[in-house]
């Protein structure tokens, strides 16, 4: 399978729930983020296609802003069973993101970006 990814992957340091709103659901856990979109893992398999607004709870407030909340409208782009357990893969696609939430990605990916070399760089 190709992969169509315009972004690389940045997998997150921190324990984030990601919410669907109205009403507000829980959705899973953000696996990995990008300025376009998300990966979750969650419990129940959802429609690809589906549009819904999202909810990144972000652990503490960003310096570049008062609200540890990211709220973005999403399309789930796709949707797989996890093949080590009974969870869902679950892609979504941010959907007109303006300048300053794209701003808000960028301030938690560097905040909480997982560094394999940082962490090497502590093991020697």
């Amino acid at each position: 399978m190709e992969d169509k990814r315009k972004e690389e992957r940045k997998n997150l340091m921190a324990f984030t729930p990601v919410y669907g709103l109205h009403p507000k659901t829980l959705l899973g856990y953000m696996e990995d983020l990008t300025t376009i979109g998300a990966m979750v893992i969650g419990k129940k398999e959802m429609e690809v296609g589906h549009q819904t607004v999202i909810m990144i709870e972000v652990p503490g407030a960003l310096p570049e802003s008062t609200s540890p909340r990211l709220i973005f409208p999403a399309r789930v782009a796709w949707c797989k069973p996890d093949d080590k357990s009974n969870y869902y893969n679950i892609g979504f696609e941010f959907l007109d993101l303006r300048a300053y939430e794209i701003n808000a990605i960028e301030a938690v990916l560097r905040r909480y970006e997982f560094r394999r070399e940082v962490l090497l760089k502590n093991i020697d």
